[in-house]
């Protein structure tokens, strides 16, 4: 039995699990979020829906973005094809289990990069109320970089623009006194 690599493979299924599971979150604050029945925001966040789709693409977006995470979120450890003219009867399959990951974490931080920029354009239909001070400053932040949606665009730059805030880690510094594990 090849076995050795066994650990590998059942920490990376539960990192992946985990990693669906986030993006399954963020995917339903999303909806919640667009759907004007229960945030009291306007449909698909934007003034004139039935004219603008709004978010409505950007949830579809983070939506496809979860399921795939779902399927790579399959144990790989359960998996097993003899190799090696069967000398190694049972293959852990670690390496497709880690290898994957870094699809997954792209994945979530693209549906991360749509709840941003949706929780943003909440905040912004909320004034003159405000948010905290650390949210605040992230709103503005990516303000400086992402107009407000006013009508429909190309969303894949703003996208891609919000995924590459998120990827920088700029905003940690803001957000750390609301993170217990940081302090």
């Amino acid at each position: 039995i090849n076995a050795e690599y066994m650990g590998v493979a059942f920490a990376s299924d539960n990192l992946a699990v985990a990693i669906a599971e986030l993006g399954s979150i963020s995917e339903r604050r999303i909806a919640l979020l667009i759907d004007s029945s229960i945030s009291r925001l306007p449909k698909f966040l934007v003034n004139n829906s039935g004219v603008n789709s709004g978010f409505m693409l950007a949830q579809v977006t983070a939506a496809a973005l979860a399921s795939e995470n779902k399927s790579l979120a399959h144990p790989a450890s359960v998996d097993s094809l003899p190799t090696s003219a069967n000398q190694e009867d049972h293959v852990s399959m670690a390496t497709f289990a880690s290898r994957r990951l870094l699809d997954m974490v792209e994945n979530v931080c693209g549906i991360l990069a749509v709840e941003l920029l949706a929780s943003c354009q909440g905040i912004d239909f909320r004034k003159p109320l405000k948010t905290s001070t650390p949210l605040e400053e992230v709103k503005e932040r990516i303000r400086k970089i992402i107009p407000f949606y006013d009508a429909d665009r190309y969303f894949s730059p703003d996208i891609e623009a919000a995924a590459v805030f998120i990827r920088s880690g700029d905003h940690n510094s803001l957000v750390k006194s609301l993170l217990p594990s940081t302090n």
